[in-house]
């Protein structure tokens, strides 16, 4: 699980976690300022309405989702003596769409789409508030993994300019010609393609005709953190021969 992240929602601070890539809005942080607090995920989660949502939004979104079972809710739901909480919702459906944690960051959480539904269910405009934090966040986070991306690819090309300078200082003999010595460098840069992507560049570049660059560019962040420590390492045994 990530570290949470707090959204400022009017005098609200709602906590926003990251499950199995997922994010998830604590709907207990964003009862806080409500005079009924926690109590009210109880109310909703009871509603005809709102079980009709969550059973829309659950067989679509989960393979395994028990929709006999919710048929059974959906027919007591409505009737005086029917109680509904997240915990029997999640045991009797299988849904994956809200959850129950403990410890630091306890509490009820659900899925952006749910959490807004039950936004719009407090206050219209409390959801208006919820839904501009939540897309500033996501819009803060996409920004800083490009500008990471962009750092990690300058780091990559100065790596592989200082590979190539101690490929030609170390492997190349003086004798060869420049057609020679350019296998000699695709041969150590596909070394390393193949390593990590798959494919040569040539491979790389016949299966992917559209696209401009080279299969660098089109690395994610991950892939290039690994890339600039695999020709770190190379070049530290090119130094060694």
């Amino acid at each position: 699980m990530a570290k949470g992240r707090v959204l400022q929602v009017k005098q609200s601070s709602i906590t926003v976690i990251t499950e199995n890539d997922t994010d998830f809005i604590s709907l207990t942080d964003m009862t806080a300022g409500f005079r009924e607090g926690s109590g009210l995920i109880g109310k909703w989660i009871t509603n005809k309405n709102t079980l009709e949502y969550l059973g829309v939004w659950e067989n679509i979104k989960t393979p395994n989702f028990n929709y006999p079972e919710f048929g059974v809710i959906n027919q007591e739901a409505g009737v005086n003596r029917f109680i509904m909480s997240v915990g029997q919702w999640i045991d009797r459906t299988k849904a994956i769409g809200l959850i129950v944690k403990a410890g630091r960051y306890g509490g009820t959480y659900a899925h952006k789409d749910i959490a807004f539904h039950f936004a719009m269910w407090l206050s219209p405009e409390f959801q208006i508030y919820l839904i501009n934090e939540f897309q500033c966040l996501k819009d803060d986070e996409n920004n800083r993994l490009k500008l990471e991306w962009n750092l990690q690819r300058t780091l990559a090309k100065v790596n592989y300019q200082i590979h190539t300078d101690a490929i030609k200082e170390n492997l190349i003999p003086k004798e060869i010609t420049k057609q020679q010595a350019s296998f000699v460098y695709t041969n150590e840069a596909d070394l390393l393609n193949v390593a990590l992507f798959g494919v040569t560049a040539k491979e790389w570049r016949d299966n992917n005709t559209d696209k401009s660059g080279n299969i660098r560019d089109y690395a994610t962040l991950e892939q290039l953190v690994v890339l600039s420590n695999m020709e770190s390492i190379t070049l530290c045994l090119s130094d060694k021969v």
